[in-house]
């Protein structure tokens, strides 16, 4: 079957189950094999091919060079030891849509574009959606140029690397009357379509993340001769926090956010030895909605319980806020057409929204945008047991071509 072997070929593997997964960093190698067959399965296609500055992979099903352009896509990078679904259906469900199409002898009167998204995931650099934020005019390339990976690589000689010169990626910025609109697909990376039993999910918003640095300030002694009494413990003056964070959010849920999570995701103890009292303790927190108001109503009342812990156990606690990304929503007229033709085609279809960032996000300041998600294998993703069955990838494919159908002829 046609999707089967290229969902394969741009994994670069004959089985796509491997219980070591897959492991193509933005910048690397094995990124840029995967993007040398995209391009092969899009020329096969008859599709033109092309690089941008950044490093993005472009194949144009091209009906005039000054006709609007319908847009879609999605990556081929993955985190490390990664699946062979998040990011790659996408990509594979844009071009397969064009094979419907072509083998339908369909004529559009737009062009369409598939774009392969360079460095979606921040595996690497801890930076997200390079390549999307580049054409959208979203990337400060100054924040970037020193940032390194684990080898000591930083993200301007990873480009370099790519034969990509690195003052162009301030030129990679897309004018806005190159696309008309965005689409992208992806698996959902969550478990709501399999429970309702559904085939489609049409995303409302993108619940981009709010995230803190707790540190609290103690002060180190020995474990064997200071009185209990006597210390000043950051980790015991922190440690409330992490169940404080999960039960708060649980009450927010009922009350006013459905959606609203966050996670003590990071935990740093020094001096970190076994005969010393803690004296520096630091807390990574993540938190994510929709709704921006909760999300803050949730800082507000950390910031609040913290300064009660410091007090508790006379320490210093500071609460640095690292990331405060207000959440996107996706165009509603496009959502509209989507579920239309989803609900048409006869799959029973979800209004959903995500908890994950997507090129897609990127894509919607500048134009109007959409997102659809397929079913994912009981939630699993971002490891080797991430999947989806090729019936879920056609189903995603036969919405795409069917909107393509009415939206590239108008």
């Amino acid at each position: 079957m046609w999707m089967e072997q290229k969902l394969c070929q741009l994994n670069r593997v004959e089985q796509i189950q491997d219980p070591q997964g897959f492991t193509r960093l933005g910048y690397s190698e094995a990124e840029y094999k995967s993007h040398q067959q995209f391009i092969r399965t899009a020329e096969e296609l008859g599709l033109h091919t092309y690089q941008d500055k950044v490093g993005n992979q472009w194949a144009i099903w091209e009906v005039h060079p000054d006709a609007k352009a319908v847009a879609l896509g999605s990556h081929l990078d993955t985190v490390y030891n990664g699946g062979g679904y998040d990011g790659v259906a996408g990509v594979l469900c844009a071009l397969a849509a064009i094979k419907v199409l072509q083998d339908k002898q369909f004529r559009p009167q737009k062009n369409i574009a598939v774009v392969c998204f360079i460095a979606e995931e921040s595996a690497r650099f801890g930076i997200s959606t390079i390549g999307s934020k580049a054409i959208s005019g979203e990337l400060a390339i100054e924040e970037l140029e020193d940032v390194s990976d684990m080898e000591g690589i930083t993200v301007k000689q990873a480009v370099e690397q790519m034969g990509i010169n690195w003052e162009d990626l301030t030129k990679a910025t897309l004018p806005v009357p190159k696309l008309e609109q965005f689409l992208e697909v992806h698996i959902e990376q969550g478990r709501k379509l399999q429970d309702s039993q559904a085939k489609i999910g049409i995303v409302t918003g993108i619940a981009r993340p709010v995230r803190l640095q707790v540190t609290a300030y103690g002060v180190a002694n020995h474990t064997g001769t200071t009185p209990m009494h006597q210390r000043n413990d950051a980790l015991v003056a922190l440690a409330p926090l992490i169940p404080y964070v999960s039960r708060e959010t649980a009450a927010m849920n009922k009350q006013e956010d459905p959606h609203l999570v966050a996670t003590v995701s990071t935990v740093t103890v020094k001096p970190n030895s076994m005969t010393i009292i803690p004296s520096e303790v630091q807390f990574g927190i993540d938190i994510r909605s929709v709704n921006d108001a909760a999300k803050q109503q949730l800082v507000t009342n950390i910031k609040q319980y913290c300064l009660e812990l410091a007090e508790e156990h006379h320490v210093t606690v500071d609460v640095k806020t690292l990331v405060n990304n207000q959440s996107v929503q996706l165009d509603d007229t496009i959502q509209s057409k989507l579920t239309h033709v989803s609900k048409q085609l006869g799959f029973k279809t979800e209004s959903m929204v995500s908890g994950a960032g997507h090129d897609v996000m990127n894509m919607a300041t500048r134009w109007p945008a959409g997102l659809i998600f397929i079913p994912c294998r009981d939630g699993i993703s971002h490891q080797p047991n991430e999947y989806t069955e090729t019936s879920n990838l056609v189903i995603g494919t036969k919405v795409l071509a069917a909107y393509l159908q009415t939206e590239a002829i108008q």
